[in-house]
Order: structure tokens, then C-alpha cells, then sequence
């Protein structure tokens, strides 16, 4: 073990919770048994050593570097949520991910299964969208839906949050709403971006929700839908970066269509890229649409 460069120690140790995970996807009654949960610790053998010995089934890796500009595909969420979305379209769009190297893939619940099996054993990880597009529903459902689809294999959750209640100044219903997806996905491995629509908030709203979203423990904010108004603008990534500061991630989602969209994007403070041009923006090309 101790030979292992860090690359091929963190490879090792995403193998071996997929492969454990794999074992459980589907049977609650079996992931409750092992209690499993997520530990993230440096790469480092002896204590790798001592959080498996202590019953850890899964680990978390931080990578030492953050994608650069020179890999834009490692921004990108390659996004197809349309509702009129075959089988076909969901097989190419993992295709896409897989030749291109697309951070993620991103897509309804109902392709979260099929996405995982099609995936499965490469870096492209599978998203899915929980109270979407509305965010108006109620905390459980929302929990709910995001324990099946992590069950059914994904890795990142995108949550509408209640935008109703946020523009009521109902900040404890809106930590609420996070924290407990934040809770569930972080028990079952994953991670939750809250997606804030931001076309629909001032300003203030904004950037009360994102601090929100920070006390919740939320991995990301996250602009826009695609469904609504409007999508990301360079503003509302700088006013987000602000307010959650540099330990969150942030998403930027609609209207991103080529290579110097993401740039600007990236330098606003971005950290992830929703889109659905992402073969044109990896390959220098531009979309006149789409999420």
C-alpha cells in the first residue's frame, strides 16, 4: 500500500466503495445494516488502514487540484432533462460523457439506474434533479426522492429550494428543507446542490439564500433550472461565490454555450458548469440554445 503513488491510491479506494456500495444499491434494509456513511480522511495508508479497520464503508478523496481551463470538460454537468428525453438520448448522452470526460451526468430520476449501469467504473459521476423545477413540495417528498435515487446509483443531487418560502422570509423553513437533504445525501455518500433559481430573486434574496444554504451544509449553490426566466449571469455567480465564500462549490446552470462562456463562468467563481452544449463548448463550437 505504501508503494501506491496518489493517484492509484484514490482509484483503489473509489473502487472499492463502488464495488461495496454496488452490493447494497436497492436493499435499504442492507445499507441500514451497515450503517454506512461517508469519512473522508488525507492520503495517507496508516490511516486509511485504521478507518477500515474501524468499519468505514465508504471514502472521500479530496483531489489536490481543481479541474484548470486546459480540462474544461471536468467543469461540466452534461445535462438532459427535457421531458420528451428516449433511451437513445440518455445512452448518447453518456457516451458523450465517457469520450469527452464530463464531470457528471445529469439527468430526470427515472435515467438514474440505467445512467449508473452504463457508467459504471468510470470517473463520470451520475446527478440527478430532486423538487424539480419547482422546488414546491414538501421536505419529505424531497428526501424521499433523493434517497431512491441515490439507491438507484447517483452521486450528486441538484434540489430546487423552496423559492416561495425564501421570498416569504421564511429562512428556518428554507434551512430546514436544505439541511435535510443535506443530511440524507451525506449519509448515503453523496453530495447536494441547491439549485436557487436565481431569475426569480433580488439581489438580497440571492444572497440570503446562499448563506442558507452554507448554515444547511450544502456542498453547492446552484443558479438556475433551465425552465425558468432566465439562467446564469456573471453577476449572480460573483454575488454567490461572495456569500458562501470559497469552501462551497458553486454551479453555474443556463445559457452557457461555448468555451468562453464557461471561462467567464470559471473566473466569476464558478466550480461547476450545468450544461446541455457541452460537446460543442468542449469541442470549440457554440449552441443557439438549449439548458
Amino acid at each position: 500500500m505504501s508503494q501506491l503513488t496518489e493517484k492509484e491510491l484514490e482509484d483503489l479506494l473509489t473502487e472499492i466503495g463502488r464495488q461495496i456500495l454496488d452490493q447494497g444499491v436497492g436493499s435499504i434494509g442492507r445499507l441500514g445494516q451497515w450503517g454506512c456513511s461517508t469519512v473522508s480522511v488525507e492520503i495517507c495508508p496508516d490511516r486509511i488502514n485504521a478507518v477500515i479497520d474501524a468499519g468505514a464503508c465508504r471514502f472521500g478523496v479530496a483531489s489536490t487540484s481543481a479541474p484548470s481551463l486546459a480540462n474544461v470538460a471536468g467543469y461540466i454537468d452534461h445535462t438532459l432533462l427535457k421531458a420528451d428525453a428516449t433511451l437513445s438520448d440518455i445512452d448518447a448522452l453518456c457516451s458523450d460523457a465517457l469520450r469527452h470526460s464530463f464531470a457528471s451526468v445529469c439527468v430526470n430520476g427515472v435515467h438514474v439506474r440505467r445512467c449508473a449501469e452504463i457508467l459504471a467504473g468510470s470517473p463520470v459521476k451520475v446527478c440527478t434533479v430532486v423538487g424539480f423545477p419547482l422546488g414546491a413540495m414538501a421536505p419529505e417528498v424531497k428526501v424521499y426522492e433523493a434517497r431512491r435515487a441515490i439507491e438507484d446509483g447517483a452521486t450528486e443531487i441538484d434540489m430546487v429550494m423552496n423559492i416561495g418560502a425564501l421570498k416569504s422570509g421564511d429562512n428556518d423553513f428554507v434551512r430546514r428543507d436544505i439541511a435535510g437533504l443535506a443530511e440524507t445525501c451525506h449519509r448515503m455518500g453523496a453530495k447536494l446542490k441547491v439549485i436557487l433559481e436565481t431569475c426569480l430573486l433580488n439581489d438580497e434574496e440571492k444572497r440570503r439564500a446562499s448563506i442558507l444554504c452554507k448554515e444547511a451544509n450544502a456542498d453547492f449553490v446552484k443558479t438556475s433550472t433551465g425552465f425558468s426566466s432566465g439562467g446564469a449571469t456573471l453577476h449572480d455567480v460573483e454575488l454567490m461565490r461572495r456569500a458562501v465564500g470559497p469552501e462551497m462549490g458553486v454551479k453555474a446552470s443556463g445559457g452557457v454555450r461555448d468555451a468562453a462562456d464557461l471561462k467567464a463562468m470559471v473566473e466569476a467563481g464558478a466550480t461547476r458548469i450545468g450544461a446541455s452544449a457541452s460537446v460543442e463548448i468542449v469541442s470549440g463550437g457554440t449552441s443557439s440554445g438549449g439548458y
